[in-house]
């Protein structure tokens, strides 16, 4: 028969087990103190990176997605702030407010004819028409940083994909399964017909003619009456490659 040890026995164990716990909270704290030391290390390398690099984060878009990366990987946001360190070092906090006023201009000049959507590829042409005198070359990646700075101040900005393209919506419109699959059936010519929506997506005609007369309210949509098959084709000026220029100049 076993013995239950003492009271003696407890209090050793008990010792024992309080001085574990102690070194495991003293390795944990070396630990996070050398994490933090190589991560103060890591920014102040960046820091002077950044002073060493400064034009070609700048100028080259290449250049400038590859250092949004690195600060990345050490927890520091150029963006967090227009003042500060990092916008008085390279005016990046300048660059891409710029860029975000000028994404929100294109899209209001833009939005009577496409209902507030717009291609991220056709808001990047546009842009790059306006700032050719800047000689700022302008990336997807950098209308991608500059909206999610326009949506953090509610004013309806938001990136959404359909197949493989990247919609900006400047609006609040809500689209649902039906819309998206329309818009991305669209996306092979630039506009569907009833017919093409029941055969492709197996539907009913008033599910496609209720989903296309949403689509129609919405400005997202406009018919063409005039195809030779006689036919009525909805085209979406978001998804057509027809429509992108128009009113780039303005």
């Amino acid at each position: 028969m076993r013995r239950r040890p003492g009271i003696g026995g407890l209090q050793k164990a008990a010792a024992a087990r309080d001085q574990y716990r102690l070194l495991g909270e003293n390795v944990a704290k070396l630990r996070t103190d050398m994490m933090k030391e190589q991560l103060a290390t890591f920014k102040s390398q960046l820091e002077e990176f950044a002073r060493k690099h400064k034009n070609d984060i700048r100028k080259n878009p290449a250049f400038r997605a590859q250092f949004h990366e690195m600060c990345a990987k050490v927890g520091v946001d150029p963006l967090a702030s227009n003042k500060g360190f990092w916008a008085e070092l390279l005016g990046i906090g300048d660059f891409y407010y710029e860029l975000g006023v000028q994404i929100i201009e294109v899209c209001m000049q833009t939005r009577s004819l496409n209902g507030g959507l717009i291609s991220l590829q056709e808001l990047c042409s546009h842009l790059r028409q306006r700032r050719k005198k800047d000689r700022e070359a302008v990336t997807e990646d950098d209308c991608l940083r500059a909206i999610s700075k326009i949506k953090v101040l509610g004013s309806g900005f938001e990136v959404i994909t359909i197949g493989k393209k990247k919609l900006v919506r400047s609006v609040p419109t809500e689209l649902n399964k039906d819309h998206n699959q329309i818009l991305e059936l669209a996306q092979g010519q630039g506009f569907v017909t009833v017919e093409e929506v029941q055969r492709r997506l197996s539907w009913t005609s008033g599910r496609v003619i209720d989903a296309l007369e949403t689509l129609l309210e919405e400005g997202l949509a406009m018919i063409d009456n005039g195809s030779k098959d006689g036919k009525c084709q909805y085209w979406f000026p978001c998804v057509s490659s027809v429509y992108s220029f128009v009113g780039s100049d303005t």
